[in-house]
C-alpha cells in the first residue's frame, strides 16, 4: 500500500484516534474508520483497521477489565456472533458505498430510538426492553464486519444500561476485544487482512499505543455527563458522515 505523505499524516491521526477511543473518548474511533474509508476502498479499509482495533482493545482490557459487567456482555455475545455471520454473507454482495450508507442509517435510527427512550424514561422505568440487547447485538455484529462501525451502537447500548464511565469502559473493552478477535478469520477469508495490510498496521502501531495511553489520562479527568454527551454526539456525527 503506497500512501502519499499527506495520506500518512491522516493515517497516523486515525491511528491515534483509535487508541484514544478505546481508553478515553468513546465514539471517537468511528472517525478513524471514516478516515481510512476515504484513504482506501471501504472494504480494504476494514481489513487495515481491524488489527489496530484489536491492539487498542488489548490496552483497554488491561486497563479496565476489573470494572467489566459481564451480565450485560452475555446478553450480547450470541446475537453479535449471528450478526457477524450475516455481515460476512452480505459483504460479498454490496459495494463500498452501499455498506457505508447502510451502517449510517442503522446508527442514526438506533441513536434516535435511544434518545427518545431516555427522554420518556423515569427513574422507575427501565430504558430497555427484552428485544433491545438482541437487536443491538445483531446490528453491532453486522456493522462491525461490514464497516468496523459497531462503536456507535455499543455507545447506545451501554449508555442505555446507565453504566458509570469506568464500568462502561471495562464492559466495552472486553466486548470489543472478543468481537474483533472473532472477526479475524472472516476477514482473512475475504482477503481483507493480508501481508500489505499487516505491514501498514506495523508502521501505525506506535500511534495506536500513544493514543491509548493519552486516552487513559483523559478518562480520569472527564466527568460522567460530559463523557455521555461526547459519546452520543460523536456517534451522531459519525452516522451522518457515513451517509455522505
Amino acid at each position: 500500500m503506497n500512501l502519499e505523505p499527506w495520506q500518512w499524516v491522516l493515517a497516523v491521526i486515525a491511528a491515534l484516534a483509535i487508541g484514544l477511543a478505546k481508553t478515553g473518548i468513546n465514539g471517537l474511533g468511528i472517525f478513524a474508520v471514516v478516515i481510512f474509508a476515504n484513504l482506501l476502498p471501504a472494504r480494504q479499509a476494514s481489513g487495515v483497521v481491524l488489527p489496530m482495533l484489536i491492539l487498542a482493545d488489548l490496552v483497554a482490557v488491561a486497563s479496565y477489565r476489573r470494572h467489566a459487567q459481564w451480565s450485560y456482555l452475555w446478553k450480547l455475545f450470541p446475537w453479535t456472533a449471528a450478526g457477524v455471520v450475516v455481515g460476512y454473507f452480505v459483504l460479498g454482495r454490496i459495494d463500498d458505498r452501499q455498506a457505508k450508507v447502510l451502517i449510517g442509517i442503522i446508527i442514526l435510527a438506533m441513536l434516535g430510538m435511544n434518545l427518545w427512550r431516555r427522554w420518556r424514561a423515569t427513574d422507575e422505568e427501565p430504558e430497555h426492553a427484552v428485544w433491545f440487547a438482541p437487536l443491538i447485538g445483531v446490528l453491532a455484529g453486522f456493522a462491525t464486519l461490514v464497516a468496523n462501525a459497531a462503536g456507535p451502537l455499543m455507545v447506545i447500548y451501554l449508555l442505555a444500561m446507565r453504566l458509570p464511565k469506568m464500568e462502561y469502559m471495562g464492559t466495552g473493552a472486553i466486548y470489543f476485544l472478543l468481537m474483533n478477535s472473532f472477526k479475524v478469520p472472516f476477514m482473512v477469508n475475504l482477503g481483507l487482512i493480508n501481508g500489505p495490510s499487516l505491514w501498514l498496521n506495523l508502521w501505525l502501531a506506535p500511534a495506536v499505543l500513544a493514543g491509548a495511553l493519552v486516552g487513559k489520562r483523559i478518562l480520569l479527568r472527564i466527568n460522567q455527563k460530559l463523557f455521555e454527551y461526547l459519546a452520543l454526539g460523536l456517534s451522531a456525527l459519525a452516522g451522518v458522515k457515513l451517509l455522505y
